[in-house]
């Protein structure tokens, strides 16, 4: 067995860490308290090469193996986790169904300009009354001659109401099985369609400098052919974007909790009572240890999953695991690093605060801890 990344993937985490201190760090916390998306910050992680990472080269993506992927989500969630966000969606539920389920014309059409970072797409999945049972989707789609007639809402929904979003691709209910179950289809909604409206959502606790959005579609009509793969297949198509979008949260908590160690780290060294440094108190010591050693089994879990699916094999339950491991990792190491930092770590002049809110989110954000434990059970040979 060989744990060793490539020269290549550390050379990727070196650059990416290395753009994430430079050019994130400086604006994150300015970001977050005007709950502001950063357009230049957006263009300077499309210049690294972050936009379109897994996509062929054939559509101007990249060509990087998942591994890669995680390695860049995971380095900027080191520094930032609404940045993080931005590419996470970007890549796993934006341009990802759009590659892996779109026509030849539609790969051709829209990935070029996301690969560029040129624009961005969104994954219309949660609703209103629809969030971990997805099947219940409420929006509807009917085709009238040429066109798909669809009304309905969605709600959550990241990346979609920037000025550079492109538009979304929507799962919505298309008619009912033999089997009395829903008929679902993902479709694909271009921006500026009449009928289709996306609103900015704000005052939210966490990745306040990444755009959430209500998608709301009104007698929306869209051409036939802007069905995404075969109608009825939208559950399969969701659920097959979820395995890769639960990796790259997983990379967010992995990246973020080894930000907040590094914190928790620095901080203890620096802070002295009773006449030493608080680092070398036994209980903090501990919580240090602590920290350490999940970040480094999250690690492990996490590229292993990320291997699995590389190499194709079946990687849902390790993904799954992964997310629901590194999403209440980062909850643990977030919370041991306020508690180093003491008062200071409720301050918002310390990193830490922000990090302490943004963590909540993965514990919720594509299936809920809950939910990864019904996956995970579902999956494994003892259930």
């Amino acid at each position: 067995m060989d744990f060793s990344l490539s020269m290549e993937h550390e050379i990727l985490r070196k650059s990416v860490r290395d753009f994430a201190e430079k050019e994130i760090k400086p604006v994150a916390r300015e970001l977050d308290e005007k709950e502001e998306f950063s357009y230049d910050t957006m263009e300077a992680m499309a210049g690294l090469g972050l936009c379109g990472m897994f996509v062929s080269e054939e559509y101007e993506g990249q060509g990087m193996d998942y591994v890669s992927y995680i390695i860049a989500t995971e380095e900027i969630a080191r520094v930032d986790g609404s940045h993080a966000a931005t590419i996470a969606a970007g890549n796993s539920l934006g341009t990802g169904p759009i590659y892996y389920y779109g026509n030849e014309e539609q790969k051709r059409k829209y990935l070029p300009e996301a690969c560029r970072g040129e624009t961005l797409w969104a994954f219309g999945l949660t609703e209103p009354n629809a969030g971990s049972d997805a099947g219940n989707t409420q929006t509807t789609a009917v085709l009238d001659g040429d066109e798909w007639v669809i009304n309905g809402s969605k709600i959550f929904i990241t990346n979609g109401a920037t000025d550079i979003t492109a538009g979304t691709v929507s799962l919505c209910k298309t008619g009912t099985r033999k089997d009395g179950k829903p008929e679902l289809t993902c479709i694909v909604v271009e921006k500026g369609t009449p009928g289709f409206e996306a609103r900015e959502m704000h005052g939210k606790l966490m990745w306040r400098a990444s755009n959430t959005s209500e998608l709301y579609f009104d007698d929306c009509r869209v051409p036939k052919e802007n069905l995404l793969g075969p109608i009825g297949d939208g559950f399969h198509q969701m659920l097959g974007t979820l395995d890769g979008g639960r990796l790259s949260i997983a990379a967010m908590g992995l990246g973020g909790a080894q930000g907040a160690f590094e914190m928790g780290l620095k901080y203890a060294k620096e802070r002295v009572q009773f006449g030493r440094p608080i680092s070398t108190f036994q209980v903090n010591a501990f919580k240090l240890a602590d920290m350490a050693t999940e970040i480094e089994c999250a690690r492990l879990l996490l590229y292993k999953a990320c291997w699995l699916r590389d190499n194709e094999k079946p990687f849902a339950k390790h993904a799954a695991m992964a997310k629901l491991y590194c999403s209440e990792v980062m909850g643990m190491c977030v919370d041991h690093a306020v508690q180093l930092h003491g008062g200071y770590g409720l301050m918002k002049e310390y990193d830490i605060e922000r990090f302490y809110r943004d963590h909540k989110l993965l514990e919720i954000g594509e299936g809920t801890s809950e939910v990864q434990r019904i996956v995970i059970s579902r999956l494994i040979d003892a259930v």
